[in-house]
């Protein structure tokens, strides 16, 4: 084995790319699950504004880095776990510690990969998600102004601006307005007038607002029988924008704390006091930002004992037990940040003991595969299961086993009930002119009733007891006589 400075650089090679190509592909499944379940929500968005495909790009690109924030660190532990379930199944690794490589031989590349996603992460967490956010803010901003732009046109009325009604008469190169009328309905039931030689509007990303600036003109408002003119030389309207800016539940529109850096968030803490609840919830996204990445580094590396679950003959359980843990992981992770934003528990604890607790879980569960035991002892094993078949196994069985009586009942029952109107239908037949014979035209296959015209025709050779049993000899009533039979 090639080895440089006693580093076997070939065994290492090998098993990054074993982990590299299954990251990449559980990174794209993931990523498009999570593509579809956000896209929904944000159509909403795009037909309401009018996003043309670039700035539907641009926007999908600012929501790009907060996804990865869940998908990196999941992609990860999926491309260790299933690496390494490959390499057992094709007994690989059995023939890796064959020839004296152990475990913690195999540990250092798995170290570097992970080492470099949780990086990876960080600096989504730290740098990206905060610019995407400011940028998407600005975009919104944007947008929103431009729908009011070009609802805004020449000589006539617009309602871009919700309870205000604007008309211009003529829009310079400057983007100036000449003679314009303006129409305000914002909380009253009479609207005020008001009429201005030149106007124009401006735009305030800060408090995204936008605002009227009207010249030379005057004020009509009436109020019951009284009226009231102003003359001006300046007025101006000032209009929040409340375009339809919330995305599955987030307003993309306000800056909150996940749009500050991390130098923002330690100030505003420093500001409020870092003792006081408000304090206290800035510094929880400051320190969220840190413990995630190292969280994607502990998940990663514990998807390495994970992997080696499997084997021929045996399920592989590495992906279940993997999504199991890293579930719970984000379960506790969330309460005990929860904990900490409430003051229930100390800053640092709430937001890195979940982080120490998958540390020393990740460290128990590697020595014992190393050690050719199982991951859980044989009792907790066993209380898992009766757990597992209490919980949620013996329910599941009782469910489909009702809804399978059910459905068995429900044919039965139906059955039952077309036997019984055949039978009815049948005992209608038979009991149909009783004691007199059906008579029949052996050419044309059909039988006449008594009180029919072509009863005794020269052709009616054949006479049936019954209609029931003129039906079983393949014979059909005339049309006269199939009345008689349906009453």
């Amino acid at each position: 084995m090639q080895r440089r400075n006693g580093i076997p650089f070939l065994l290492y090679s090998y098993l990054v790319t074993e982990l590299l190509a299954p990251f990449f592909a559980s990174f794209l499944i993931l990523y498009g699950v999570f593509f579809l379940v956000r896209l929904i929500p944000l159509l909403e968005v795009v037909l309401d504004l009018g996003i043309n495909l670039p700035d539907f790009i641009r926007l999908f690109s600012y929501i790009f880095p907060h996804m990865l924030l869940y998908v990196i660190p999941m992609a990860s532990m999926a491309g260790v776990i299933i690496g390494f379930t490959r390499l057992t199944n094709e007994r690989e690794i059995l023939a890796l510690k064959a020839c004296g490589i152990s475990l913690r031989q195999m540990l250092p590349p798995v170290i570097i990969v992970s080492t470099f996603i949780a990086s990876l992460t960080g600096y989504f967490s730290v740098r990206l998600i905060p610019a995407g956010e400011i940028a998407m803010h600005q975009l919104m901003f944007q947008l929103a102004k431009e729908k009011i732009d070009k609802g805004i046109k020449e000589k006539k009325f617009t309602e871009a601006l919700g309870d205000l009604v604007v008309y211009v008469n003529d829009i310079d190169e400057r983007e100036y307005w000449n003679g314009v009328y303006v129409s305000d309905m914002r909380g009253r039931e009479q609207p005020i007038i008001i009429m201005a030689k030149r106007g124009r509007m401006k735009a305030d990303i800060s408090t995204m607002s936008v605002t009227i600036i009207l010249e030379n003109g005057t004020l009509h408002n009436t109020k019951g029988r009284d009226s009231q003119i102003i003359h001006f030389q300046r007025y101006q309207i000032y209009i929040p924008l409340k375009p339809p800016t919330r995305i599955d539940g987030d307003d993309v529109t306000t800056l909150s704390r996940g749009s500050m850096s991390q130098k923002q968030l330690l100030a505003a803490a420093q500001k409020y006091g870092i003792d006081t609840p408000a304090g206290i919830t800035y510094l929880t996204e400051y320190h969220h930002r840190l413990a995630l990445p190292v969280g994607c580094l502990i998940l990663s590396l514990l998807g390495l004992p994970l992997g080696l679950q499997a084997g021929p003959g045996r399920k592989a359980v590495g992906i279940p037990l993997g999504l199991g843990f890293f579930v719970l992981y984000y379960i506790i992770f969330t309460v005990f940040r929860v904990m900490a934003e409430d003051m229930v528990i100390p800053l640092l604890a709430g937001m890195w003991l979940p982080n120490i607790i998958f540390i020393i879980m990740t460290g128990i569960i590697f020595w014992r595969v190393e050690q050719e035991r199982p991951i859980f002892p044989e009792r907790l094993t066993f209380w898992l299961e009766v757990a597992l078949n209490v919980l949620v196994l013996n329910p599941l069985k009782k469910f489909f086993s009702l809804h399978k009586l059910l459905n068995k009942s429900q044919s039965q029952s139906q059955t039952q009930l077309q036997s019984q109107i055949n039978n009815d239908k049948q005992q209608k037949k038979e009991s149909d002119w009783p004691g007199m014979f059906v008579h029949a035209d052996a050419q044309r296959r059909v039988f006449h009733l008594p009180g029919c015209e072509q009863y005794h025709c020269k052709e009616c050779t054949i006479q049936f007891k019954s209609t029931f049993v003129a039906y079983e000899a393949g014979f059909e009533p005339c049309p006269y006589c199939e009345e008689q039979v349906d009453k």
